[in-house]
């Protein structure tokens, strides 16, 4: 059955899947003129702008969740994974396609917007909206739905409660059993408060644990401030096949760059539209922008603090594709968040696997509410107009035992559904999103005409090209 499992991973994540991905990061940010860099001044403003309303939550609540959706374990254990089999040049690539899905983000999350809808008083948007509206195509609509409520309340789950497990037991001796049970428990009492006191939760928890995390590795990047020239040698040139000893993993270090990439930042993968769409704005290009500036968060600040860690301590492994180590600094351990504790444990050996733990924990626990959130909304799509409440009690138990059944499996395993999951939805998103590029693009034209005009953007929805026009 494992086998099974891992042949399906290879099919989905063919080379097909990565050009697929590059190749969508380059085109939008070539038909949006790098907004990523031209209005990287105005993420930041319209970041803190916009207040909540009954039907949504504020722009920065959005930025939180999707954000809550992308800082997860894949900045620490993911990380970890990139480099063990791809080695220090996967960075890199995780680093271009952050950059690149900056703009695949901006359209997903403005799409999100434009064909967001009301359903029993808040909005419910995502790609299965905006693919039955925009493209009309509403068998595609549905399977996207599918696919999701499958990969965030069954697949993905298990990635985030499997590494809270490992570096509990690693940090604390905690048996994964308890670890797991005290997850679910929690996570129990959170999803069943709804959209609001998700938002909520996600505005508290996830600026805290990511500006402690960031902090603590500036202060160890700070203390190897001499060795970030030859640790930015090693990564490009470790990408680029400059370094002999990496040679062995080229070809990996792009596959598992991306890989851990899309997984971390989440950018064409058709999860942050859900909490695009669930933002009041009144422009739908303003939370493109904020979701656009959450990737640069997510991969270009917390993924390369890990990155860096790591690398200046040394404290990694990388696998050899044809078996054994190239480098095995840790011997006994492939790889996970080991990585990370141990590289903090270098500087700070009575707090580095507790810090680390308890990041983690808010990391992966914060990651687990988005899907959740996630998975409901695409289960309102499908349900339509129907009020039964039995669907939604499964989905939340079905969630909860993939939870605890995740973090008590071997990591290999549980990474293996993550990416399955993290891959359908991709195949799925990209292809609509290409397809369906006219409205962000016009919403963004818009945008920029209303501004150079003085004005604080509004949306006239009867004025814009819409193939189903909005209801």
């Amino acid at each position: 059955m494992e086998q099974i499992i891992y042949s399906i991973n290879d099919l989905v994540w063919s080379n097909a899947l990565i050009v697929l991905c590059l190749g969508a990061g380059i085109y939008f940010s070539v038909v949006t003129r790098f907004l990523q860099i031209r209005y990287f001044k105005e993420m930041l403003r319209l970041l803190f702008s916009g207040k909540s309303s009954e039907k949504g939550v504020s722009s920065f609540q959005a930025f939180a969740l999707a954000l809550s959706g992308r800082i997860g374990t894949g900045n620490i254990a993911g990380v970890a994974t990139a480099i063990a089999m791809g080695g220090p040049g996967s960075i890199f690539w995780m680093w271009i396609i952050a950059f690149l899905g900056g703009a695949s983000a901006f359209i997903e999350a403005t799409l999100g917007q434009i064909y967001k809808e009301v359903k029993d008083g808040q909005y419910r948007g995502g790609p299965a909206f905006y693919i039955e509206k925009g493209l009309g195509i509403k068998w595609y609509a549905i399977l996207f739905a599918i696919v999701t409520m499958i990969s965030m309340s069954l697949l993905l789950p298990g990635v985030q409660s499997n590494s809270i497990a490992l570096s509990m037991q690693t940090a604390f001796n905690v048996p994964v059993e308890i670890t797991g049970g005290v997850v679910v428990a929690f996570l129990a009492m959170i999803i069943l408060g709804g959209i609001k006191r998700i938002g909520k939760v996600a505005e508290v928890v996830v600026p805290f644990m990511a500006m402690g995390y960031i902090l603590l590795a500036l202060v160890i990047i700070a203390l190897n401030f001499t060795e970030i020239p030859s640790v930015f040698k090693l990564i490009v040139g470790s990408a680029f096949n400059m370094e002999a000893a990496f040679s062995g993993v080229f070809g990996m270090a792009i596959s598992w760059g991306i890989k851990r990439g899309i997984y971390s930042n989440e950018a064409g993968q058709g999860t942050a539209p859900h909490a695009a769409a669930a933002a009041e704005v009144t422009h739908p290009a303003k939370q493109g922008l904020v979701q656009a500036f959450s990737v640069y968060i997510d991969t270009l600040f917390v993924c390369t603090a890990t990155a860096f860690m790591i690398l200046f301590t040394g404290q990694y492994n990388v696998l050899n594709p044809d078996g054994g180590f190239i480098v095995e600094n840790l011997p006994g351990i492939s790889f996970g968040p080991e990585f990370t504790q141990m590289a903090i444990a270098e500087h700070f050996p009575t707090i580095g696997a507790g810090f680390v733990a308890v990041a983690l924990m808010f990391f992966a626990f914060t990651t687990i509410m988005a899907y959740y959130y996630i998975a409901e909304t695409n289960l309102s799509y499908l349900q339509k107009d129907s009020n039964a409440k039995w669907p939604l009690y499964v989905l939340r138990l079905l969630l909860l035992v993939a939870t605890y059944y995740g973090s008590v499996r071997t990591a290999a395993l549980a990474w293996t559904f993550g990416d399955i999951g993290v891959g359908m939805m991709a195949w799925l998103n990209i292809i609509a999103i290409l397809l369906l590029r006219k409205p962000a693009l016009e919403a963004l034209k818009d945008f920029k005409k209303q501004k150079d005009a003085g004005k604080d953007p509004v949306y006239d929805f009867e004025g814009f090209d819409l193939k189903v026009k909005k209801k």
